[in-house]
């Protein structure tokens, strides 16, 4: 009975409100994968799957026959292990996170969710991890209402189940000037001395540590973070994005 209730309410809000494509802006039929995607726009989601850059995620084209480098990480020197991401961010996969950042859009969190659960190289890498969200500058938080990476972390971690859970190890120090139009050299700069260890916190260094954002750009947020948390001792780190891109 629990569960029929939440189910009979969506079916009404459904009636009375049809969801939207946040993409397209049609209507959303019953019966899709997603609940705010269109039937027309789910297959123009790009999912990633292997072969794929160790570092970042990234696909692998083509070749793949010994060693490659990715263009999109060559340079980033990452103090984290590895790193995995659940779709490219084009098209609709940008409509969802830009729907969830800028326009309060937290009911987008089921379809990433859905998203996630479907990428099996991420699911497999996750489970039974502690996954550490990306902080937004407390300022900045209050000011949107919540962090969009811990609303992911979220996500993911009841996607893959397993024992996957949240800590909040990181803090942001700094408010710093959005990392959008800044090039490699620029973001790097200016997230200097961005982040600290939560108060209180404890690292385990046994524990297996995954940083979790939204997007994956050139990994220097991600890269910030990961500094900050191996000279605290999280020595098993990656890190997941929902998007690259």
């Amino acid at each position: 009975m629990n569960g029929a209730l939440p189910m009979l309410a969506r079916g009404l809000a459904d009636a009375v409100f049809p969801p939207v494509c946040v993409h397209c802006g049609g209507l959303v039929g019953d019966g899709g994968p997603l609940r705010h995607v269109c039937a027309q726009c789910v297959p123009l989601i790009v999912r990633v799957v292997p072969p794929h850059c160790a570092t970042c995620g990234h696909p692998f084209y083509g070749e793949t026959a010994g060693e490659r480098l990715c263009p999109h990480c060559e340079t980033l020197r990452p103090a984290f292990h590895e790193g995995r991401t659940v779709v490219l961010l084009q098209g609709v996969a940008r409509a969802l996170v830009h729907e969830l950042k800028y326009h309060h859009g937290l009911h987008v969190l089921a379809d990433i969710g859905t998203l996630a659960r479907g990428a099996a190289h991420v699911m497999a890498f996750v489970r039974g991890a502690v996954l550490v969200p990306v902080p937004l500058h407390a300022r900045k938080e209050r000011q949107r209402g919540y962090n969009q990476a811990a609303l992911i972390a979220g996500a993911l971690a009841r996607a893959a189940g397993g024992g996957t859970r949240i800590e909040a190890l990181l803090r942001r120090t700094e408010h710093t000037a959005s990392q959008t139009r800044f090039d490699r050299e620029a973001r790097r700069e200016n997230l200097k001395n961005a982040f600290a260890i939560a108060r209180g916190a404890a690292p385990n260094p046994s524990q297996h540590y995954i940083l979790v954002d939204d997007v994956f750009t050139t990994g220097s947020t991600l890269n910030a973070c990961a500094r900050t948390l191996r000279r605290a001792g999280c020595l098993n780190l990656d890190v997941v994005t929902f998007g690259h891109g």
